[in-house]
């Protein structure tokens, strides 16, 4: 049996460009890619933490160390430059696999390098 995880995300991420007639997708800045092990072409959800909208597409490559978070396409009458959006990719799992298993986190700063990285949310207290 699978079990569905968080793979990875990067967490609020700032929104640099809303591209209407750019063939569709997400484009993210390369090193962002790599640090939160986003493949190219791979599915991914994204969530407007500004307006609450949410959906899927898949991600390209922008150039490295660019800051680039360009929706695209159709998608991008869900997001405008500025909005802050959460990225993640989601894998199946064995239970052995998930038993171990660790996402990768990275959270942005509002220029989007890096501010730091995780594996693990911290437990929510009421």
């Amino acid at each position: 049996m699978l079990s569905r995880l968080l793979k990875c995300k990067i967490h609020r991420a700032f929104v640099t460009h809303a591209e209407l007639h750019y063939e569709g997708s997400c484009a993210i800045d390369g090193v962002l890619m790599d640090l939160a092990g986003i493949r190219e072409y791979e599915e991914i959800h994204v969530w407007n933490v500004t307006n609450g909208k949410r959906f899927t597409t898949y991600a390209i490559r922008g150039e490295d160390n660019s800051g680039i978070i360009s929706v695209n396409g159709g998608a991008a009458h869900q997001a405008d430059v500025g909005d802050i959006v959460i990225i993640a990719t989601f894998g199946d799992f064995t239970n052995a696999e998930a038993d171990a298993h660790k996402p990768r986190l990275v959270y942005a700063n509002p220029d989007n390098t890096v501010n730091h990285t995780a594996n693990c949310i911290p437990v929510q207290v009421a």
